[in-house]
């Protein structure tokens, strides 16, 4: 099976710029979008189902915020979204599917950079997952997939400026220590499992453009 994961800053906006076209050539078996910032009002058929697939969707309550989707050619047969943890899924960030014998976690992560206060929510969060995890490997859930962005880059090698950002959310110890915790339960980084250089990533300011520069982060991962 093909999955694809990508933090799309906004679907309609992408959907105008082509992305239809883009669902239909790519022909993957599941799609799974992050921060699609939108209502089930806002969207047109062809975004919430599009041709040939099945759409599911996690919507955050404030809107033109946060929010991710699944779309499979193939229906899933158990859908979930969220933790059952108000705080959280009140921002609509979890998509829970389960295809096969396979169980798809759609995730965009919390960023923590703006405030004290978005950091400790970001670390709840992680800290949440965590015991989520147990909690479907117990009911046996044991072929797991995690994708998204999980706002975070894991080693000096997964960002361009690691020295300049060491005390900035998104590359704090305590976040890259989380990461850690989440190989150590036997999930694989699966990009750094093919590619051991450098210079690669999935994040750039857009601000400063610097991806004319190439100066990222990676901060989106299948694990």
């Amino acid at each position: 099976m093909k999955f694809v994961s990508w933090n799309v800053n906004g679907v309609r906006a992408v959907w105008k710029k082509g992305f239809g076209d883009w669902f239909k050539a790519d022909k993957a078996d599941v799609v799974c979008l992050q921060e699609t910032k939108a209502q089930p009002d806002q969207l047109t058929p062809d975004i919430l189902n599009p041709h040939g697939y099945h759409g599911e969707w996690h919507w955050g309550e404030k809107k033109g915020y946060s929010g991710v989707a699944t779309f499979s050619k193939t229906p899933p047969a158990r859908s979930e979204r969220g933790f059952e943890i108000k705080a959280f899924d009140n921002e609509g960030r979890v998509l829970v599917t389960r295809h096969g014998d396979l169980t798809l976690f759609n995730i965009y992560f919390p960023n923590g950079k703006r405030d004290d206060i978005r950091l400790k929510f970001k670390m709840d969060f992680y800290a949440s997952f965590l015991d989520v995890i147990d909690r479907y490997r117990k009911r046996g859930d044991d072929k797991i997939i995690i994708c998204g962005d999980v706002n975070t880059a894991h080693k000096d090698i997964d960002l361009a400026r690691p020295k300049e950002n060491r005390k900035i959310s998104g590359f704090l110890p305590q976040e890259c220590a989380w990461i850690d915790a989440l190989l150590a339960k036997g999930f694989i980084d699966t990009f750094r499992e093919f590619e051991k250089g450098p210079n690669h990533y999935s994040w750039w300011d857009q601000q400063s453009r610097a991806r004319d520069r190439n100066v990222g982060w990676r901060i989106d991962y299948f694990f």
